[in-house]
């Protein structure tokens, strides 16, 4: 099966399939399958989302898909950051559109990697790669990738689990640009102490 034919399989229905064959199971199928786009990144995450909405419930199924974003984005970030010096890593650190990205992540830190994995259809397994070979910290990396796909999983498996409110009770779509503005805020203040902290430990 190539790579066009089993993402024409992976539909929502056949996600579901999977999920009720290893029911028995429990969570871990929800948590692995987003857990494996971030390794795999033609894979669907939207799908796997909204299934684990439909089969799990709302705030179960956002936590399910929530954990595995985050471990899977974490793994990768770590792997790159040790193996960075790989001749392939190597290969698309020379890449002048990547050494662009790279400057613009050291340089503004959590701001571009939350807004980037805020939203639902930006690469995530570039902006991954690109922070682990950048000079970004891991607490960095690590607040805007939980903070970030918070804002992304939960907005999917919001629209996920009951499209029709969306329509009829713009309300909720308001709440979402709130969260997704209160997240950023708290997060910049976090990395404001944090740098604070960091330099005084170091006797900036």
């Amino acid at each position: 099966m190539d790579f066009e034919a089993l993402r024409e399989w992976l539909t929502l229905e056949n996600i579901l399939d999977i999920m009720q064959q290893y029911q028995s199971l429990g969570p871990i199928a929800g948590i692995v399958l987003p857990l494996l786009e971030a390794f795999l990144p033609f894979l669907p995450l939207f799908i796997f989302v909204m299934a684990n909405a439909t089969a799990f419930g709302l705030w179960w199924g956002f936590l399910f898909s929530w954990l595995g974003a985050v471990i899977g984005a974490l793994l990768v970030f770590l792997v790159v950051r040790k193996f960075g010096q790989a001749r392939f890593f190597h290969f698309l650190q020379q890449h002048k559109q990547v050494q662009k990205l790279m400057n613009w992540v050291e340089n503004h830190g959590f701001s571009p990697l939350f807004l980037m994995l805020c939203f639902p259809f930006t690469p995530s397994a570039v902006v991954n790669i690109v922070a682990g070979l950048s000079k970004v910290s891991l607490w960095q990396y690590a607040l805007a990738v939980i903070s970030g796909k918070m804002v992304m999983i939960f907005t999917i498996s919001f629209i996920g689990y009951d499209i029709p409110s969306l329509i009829h009770q713009p309300v909720r779509t308001v709440i979402v640009l709130i969260v997704i503005f209160i997240l950023w805020y708290v997060g910049k203040r976090i990395e404001r102490h944090l740098d604070k902290n960091m330099k005084q430990e170091r006797g900036y």
